[in-house]
């Protein structure tokens, strides 16, 4: 892919201070939130649902995504994501008595989720939603809100909004589970590191500097954050980025790759990553340019490696990996001369109906 052009000096500065920020706004949001979290799980859990809906769009639907792995392995309830055109475009409306409805959005302004929320609480379930605007139509709409406290977001592609909203799903889940938070005490911290790890990314920025194309995977709860490193890359480098689930590449898009085609892996400890072993190794026998992100990411034949913290719970590892990849998307984007605080056709918030 050719440069865009010249760039100047504050190209990606508000990109680059919103990454920057996370470790703050996370301790944030564990001081300042996690009240408000349990409060929301305790009327949650008193509404003894039988299975919980989420819905969200662009980041917030990998939100959702990261949540519905949440419920399922925490809570032991089913859950799905939504489809809000369903609500929205064809009028359905579904018998939800029994059910949570579980909404998050940065803006809590596109309309189909607002439809979605309005038809779910006048169809019997309960409703709450997760936001970075508690002022919102959206919010007005719900029930419960739980505010993601990330503050005032000015770059085009979300960042802290985005790992302040896993952040205030998992106390939510963890409080309607039975749990304190305590466990998610070190994430700041290891948002710090993964911030420390610019000049690393940097490295592989050079080397994707002209890709026209990647695909990132990995599983269980990896496969949202790939979801989100591969929008991130989308949005701001103008790059092809494909996400997929572990499972799903060997299930026919294994055939595309090859040494031209750049693959990056996340691989947080866990059960997710050992499930992905067949996976590397189906790589790294069709001789793929080979990244991966984790705590053993020197290990075997790959090309890069990038070393997250051991300790990190899996089930917390979303929070703070997908920083890697956002340093990534800006990286690369500065190099291909594009200033990712201004990606062409998109604007701040995206209203889809």
């Amino acid at each position: 892919m050719s440069e865009e052009g010249e760039l100047n000096a504050s190209a990606g500065a508000l990109m680059s201070a919103e990454i920057e920020a996370q470790p703050e706004v996370l301790d944030h949001v564990l001081r300042e939130g996690r009240d408000a979290a349990r409060a929301a799980a305790r009327s949650v859990a008193q509404a003894r649902p039988r299975f919980v809906l989420l819905a969200g769009r662009g980041t917030s639907d990998h939100a959702a995504l990261y949540a519905k792995y949440l419920v399922e392995i925490m809570l032991g309830l089913p859950a799905g994501l939504t489809s809000p055109s369903t609500y929205s475009v064809y009028g359905s409306q579904p018998d939800l008595h029994d059910a949570v409805v579980l909404a998050v959005s940065q803006s809590g302004e596109s309309p189909d989720l607002v439809e979605t929320v309005r038809v779910a609480r006048s169809q019997g379930a309960m409703t709450v939603v997760v936001t970075n605007s508690v002022n919102s139509s959206l919010a007005q709409e719900s029930e419960v809100v739980l505010d993601v406290l990330a503050g005032a977001e000015s770059a085009v592609a979300a960042t802290k909004s985005y790992t302040a909203e896993l952040l205030t799903l998992w106390l939510l889940i963890d409080a309607w589970a039975g749990g304190d938070g305590s466990d998610a005490s070190g994430v700041p911290a290891t948002a710090d590191h993964l911030v420390s790890l610019r000049p690393a990314v940097a490295q592989w920025a050079t080397r994707y500097r002209f890709t026209e194309r990647m695909v990132l995977t990995g599983r269980g709860y990896a496969f949202p954050t790939v979801l989100e490193g591969a929008l991130k890359l989308m949005e701001t480098t103008y790059a092809s980025a494909h996400a997929f689930s572990g499972a799903d590449l060997m299930h026919g898009p294994l055939a595309m790759l090859g040494p031209d085609t750049p693959v990056i892996a996340l691989l947080p400890a866990g059960a997710g990553a050992h499930s992905m072993a067949p996976v590397i190794e189906r790589l790294v026998q069709r001789n793929v340019d080979l990244a991966v992100i984790g705590p053993h990411s020197t290990r075997g034949s790959v090309s890069l490696g990038l070393v997250t913290p051991e300790e990190t719970p899996e089930y917390l590892a979303p929070i703070t990996d997908v920083i890697a990849l956002q340093w990534l998307s800006l990286e690369m984007a500065l190099g291909r001369g594009i200033d990712p605080d201004c990606p062409r056709a998109l604007h701040k918030i995206t209203e889809t109906r």
